[in-house]
């Protein structure tokens, strides 16, 4: 059987430099202590913020020095722990960071209080007086905005000061998954046992073409997933209980409402890209459901078996070399500048591309300030993996332009936007090994591929998004939420969707025990909204050039400086309309009849 390897036998090359944040940990150490040490440069500031103008400026210069180093003291152990979350020195160090995170947040959380409980007008006020104030109008702007649902300054700052606790459901989930779940080795059609983990099962066998390895991966994963889903149920549950507890404090109607005012939205604009995806999308991937298992020659299709190859011999391999040249060559019509930042980042080892024991699953992308972005992922060898790259570059190239072009608070969108610079990043470079090649095969695998994009970000994220908006109303009317209560209601989602293509299985009941994005308030529906964008955008790239990608370069140096519909705006697309989405859907439908024509 194949060992998987610890991480201390990973091959340099083959991980991230985090020297580029500390060189050593003795500077990480350090730097912890000053940070803590240096506090009181923002708290000094406390009770004065009715002095002037010129008093809040310099309050909250202090506050954005601090906040980026210890987003780099942060970065530098949280980094450290996704790679190997096995490392009881590692967790210790991700715990003093975040301690040190929540009692920053507890004792400078009277800048947003107390700038509130000004006279109305004040904050207005100071804004025409002092030009210094004017990069900092998106901060200012947005406080005033959440002055309705802002709590007296004694309980911001209790609740500022548990945010390490607040945030527990998530980092429990994380943990566990990557140190404690185990599984059952696995035997493939030949007889060979092969390691099993939750990163190989989706990064390997999932979506392998030996079938008796892929459904003996997913009966391995379903029991490993079942030993745990009462925990991961009362963990979830958790999260929801707080989410709905604290909108009621602030307010809000909802825990959704409270959410989608933190992402800048509207409730409209959130059932839009909900009811026409889940409702329009359907009959495609329906369709192309059957066409699998007719290529496949399956009498059923379980959820397993969704994105089985349908041309097994056709699996085009490529190291990353090879990959990282065919982003570069993809994402060049973006422009020189950009173009530079693809360049440092598959060659100045920002990538971790290492598969070792504790290493978190799935792939991510962080920019810590004045340093530049991490990616973590794992290199399979496979042309997919070129597009994955992509994807989490796309989070790069806007983290270090906003950061270039903006102060550090304004350099993030809200999550609505966020995905919309990676996925546009994907389909542009799978326009691009599609028109490199005339092979019928290639460009079938490249639709293939696509098809996948749209798969995990408008149906696997999308019907987690799905769970979170019917079960958030639950929670609110009393409904304990339990693991069964998540089956249940995840099954009928599946069911929904799928109709008769798909056999439910208890394995795809588990489904929400799969992703961490349901502890980072309502990430997984923004997937589908970052993609609509992303389509639109490509699209206008592919059809005009170089306008349409300067435009695009815009949007992403404007960073946070705008609300997430302006930002598309900027980039032509309007999304408080159906439209885009339906044109995206329409897309994925065009790429179907393609398929079914190749066969």
């Amino acid at each position: 059987m194949q060992k998987q390897l610890q991480r201390s036998e990973v091959p340099e090359e083959l991980t991230w430099d985090l020297t580029d944040i500390f060189a050593t940990e003795q500077q990480w150490e350090e730097e912890l202590k000053a940070v803590a040490d240096d506090i009181d440069t923002v708290t000094k500031y406390r009770g004065r913020l009715g002095e002037g103008a010129s008093v809040l400026l310099a309050c909250l210069d202090a506050m954005e020095d601090l906040m980026k180093r210890m987003s780099r003291v942060a970065a530098y152990a949280r980094y450290n722990m996704s790679t190997d979350g096995t490392s009881q020195a590692y967790q210790v160090a991700a715990g003093r960071a975040m301690s040190l995170v929540a009692r920053i947040q507890g004792e400078t959380a009277f800048i947003k209080s107390e700038a509130l409980s000004l006279p109305a007008g004040t904050l207005e006020r100071y804004l025409a007086e002092d030009p210094g104030l004017e990069s900092l109008r998106p901060v200012i702007e947005r406080m005033i905005e959440e002055k309705p649902h802002t709590l007296h300054p004694e309980t911001e700052s209790v609740l500022a000061s548990l945010s390490e606790v607040l945030s527990a459901p998530g980092t429990i989930y994380r943990l566990s998954k990557t140190t404690d779940m185990t599984f059952e080795p696995v035997t493939d059609s030949e007889g060979n046992e092969r390691p099993m983990s939750f990163g190989l099962y989706s990064g390997r066998y999932e979506g392998s073409s030996d079938a008796v390895l892929r459904r003996n991966g997913w009966a391995s994963f379903t029991e490993g997933l079942k030993a745990y889903q009462n925990t991961y149920g009362a963990t979830w549950a958790t999260e929801v209980k707080k989410n709905v507890i604290t909108a009621g404090l602030r307010g809000y109607p909802s825990a959704i409402d409270m959410i989608l005012s933190g992402q800048q939205v509207n409730r409209d604009v959130y059932n839009n890209i909900h009811d026409t995806i889940l409702t329009e999308l359907a009959p495609h991937m329906r369709r192309y459901a059957r066409l699998r298992k007719k290529v496949v020659g399956m009498d059923k299709m379980l959820y397993c078996d969704i994105e089985v190859p349908m041309d097994p011999e056709y699996q085009p391999a490529t190291s990353f070399e090879q990959g990282a040249e065919i982003v570069q060559e993809g994402l060049s019509v973006l422009g020189p500048e950009y173009s530079e930042i693809i360049r440092r980042g598959v060659t100045e080892r920002w990538v971790d591309l290492a598969e070792n024991i504790g290493k978190s699953t799935g792939a991510f992308c962080g920019a810590v300030p004045d340093v530049h972005p991490y990616i973590l992922m794992t290199w399979t060898d496979s042309m997919r993996n070129a597009l994955t790259l992509a994807h989490e570059l796309g989070h790069g190239g806007q983290g270090v332009l906003s950061q270039r072009y903006q102060r550090l608070s304004n350099s993030r969108p809200t999550m609505f936007f966020i995905e919309a610079p990676s996925t546009t990043n994907e389909i542009l470079v799978g326009n691009y090994i599609t028109e490199q090649s005339t092979d019928v095969r290639m460009r079938r695998w490249v639709i293939s591929q696509l098809l996948m994009t749209y798969h995990h970000n408008f149906v696997r994220h999308l019907i987690e998004g799905e769970l979170q908006r019917r079960i958030y109303p639950m929670a609110e009317e009393g409904q304990p939420i339990t693991a069964s209560v998540l089956n249940r209601v995840q099954g009928q989602i599946l069911e929904d969707f799928w109709g008769d293509e798909v056999e439910v299985d208890d394995g795809a009941r588990l489904t929400w025990m799969r992703q961490p994005h349901y502890y980072s308030g309502l990430y997984p529906y923004t997937y589908a909204a970052g993609l609509t964008i992303g389509t639109a955008v490509a699209a206008a790239i592919e059809e005009e050039g170089a306008p349409a990608a300067e435009r695009w370069i815009e949007v992403l140096k404007a960073g946070g400086t705008r609300k997430p519909l302006e930002l598309a705006e900027m980039a032509g697309v309007d999304m408080s309309r159906r439209e885009p989405i339906q044109e995206a859907v329409a897309f994925v439908g065009s790429l179907v009849d393609e398929m079914e024509e190749s066969f």
